[in-house]
């Protein structure tokens, strides 16, 4: 079985991943029932402090109460005194292979999920991503066709069959995760959007992180590479931070304004752009930004048709994982 921990506190891919030996999740609660230190017990055994799950053993301990013989009885015992911030009913997930559960910590969301090996092979469009640790695959030699199986936002016209998506995992308040939804360019490959940003005018539905994506590639770049690498030294990416000065919509002054922002740069909560991660290649580009010890990084991700096509699960479920918290939500 897997567990993962979808939290912003945790490493490059904010999220933690772990095998476990339990063949269910009945198997997994139950083997900690009569546990004597809850708090400890499940920071061992799933290798991090999960927001809120020890309170749950607490309180079956404190009411004595005998393990759960099935999946119900269980969903029942959850629902009773595992403590989420949010509707248990929407937001503790229960069934014979799976429990997702959406809460926060009054600073940003979290997720967690229990994910038995029959779910995790059977749903690779669901949860290749979710399972994987940094980096992704680079390689692209499928030229495609690719389609998305959730929304996205189209910003630009539809033309040619190569198509580039974005996916940014950036927050600036409580409301962290499937903020931003994924966005899509069609008839723009990777290798030139740099140059279909710089000219293209700019939108009032585009993001902010697209806006000052655009402002910090130059005038004469086609390579996106040097822009993300200033985007990780923007200032703005951090929680406590206000990032979006007024840019103006004419590209090169908009490009100087930036880079002056840039060099009068002062970073909150001991954020670290030396400790990011950038990788980019042909067809995919990868930014594990880091935005300041309280909430570690945030993640862009923006690849094209022919990567998409090259690795289908891996997309689906990035794209899936921008759209929703819980990648098996029907």
């Amino acid at each position: 079985m897997h567990f993962v921990y979808r939290s912003h506190y945790e490493g490059l891919m904010s999220k933690w991943v772990r095998r476990l030996p339990d063949p269910t999740v009945l198997a997994w609660f139950r083997r900690g029932w009569a546990c004597d230190d809850p708090e400890q017990w499940v920071e061992d055994d799933l290798g991090v402090e999960v927001y809120g799950l020890d309170d749950f053993f607490v309180g079956v301990q404190k009411s004595r109460l005998p393990p759960p013989q099935t999946t119900d009885e269980l969903r029942a015992l959850l629902h009773e005194h595992l403590y989420v911030e949010y509707d248990p009913d929407d937001c503790i997930r229960l069934d014979e292979h799976t429990l997702r559960v959406r809460t926060d910590d009054d600073e940003v969301e979290l997720a967690y999920f229990f994910l038995d090996d029959d779910t995790a092979s059977k749903a690779p469009d669901r949860l290749a991503y979710l399972l994987h640790e940094w980096p992704l695959p680079a390689h692209a030699d499928r030229p495609g066709p690719f389609t998305p199986d959730v929304p996205v936002t189209a910003l630009s016209p539809a033309g040619g069959d190569e198509t580039t998506y974005a996916v940014f995992l950036t927050f600036y308040d409580g409301e962290s995760m499937a903020r931003c939804p994924p966005l899509a360019f069609p008839g723009v490959d990777l290798p030139n959007l740099a140059r279909h940003l710089r000219t293209t005018p700019t939108r009032d539905t585009w993001q902010p992180e697209l806006l000052v994506l655009k402002a910090l590639i130059g005038p004469a770049e086609d390579d996106l590479a040097p822009a993300l690498e200033r985007c990780n030294r923007w200032p703005g990416f951090n929680l406590n931070a206000d990032p979006w000065p007024d840019l103006p919509d004419d590209h090169d002054v908009a490009h100087r304004r930036a880079l002056e922002v840039l060099e009068q740069a002062e970073y909150l909560d001991d954020r670290r752009p030396e400790t990011s991660r950038l990788l980019v290649s042909d067809h995919l580009a990868q930014l594990a930004m880091h935005c300041g010890d309280s909430f570690g990084h945030q993640q862009w991700f923006l690849f094209d048709t022919r990567w998409a096509a090259t690795h289908p699960d891996l997309a689906r479920s990035l794209l899936r994982y921008a759209e929703h918290w819980d990648p098996l939500d029907r």
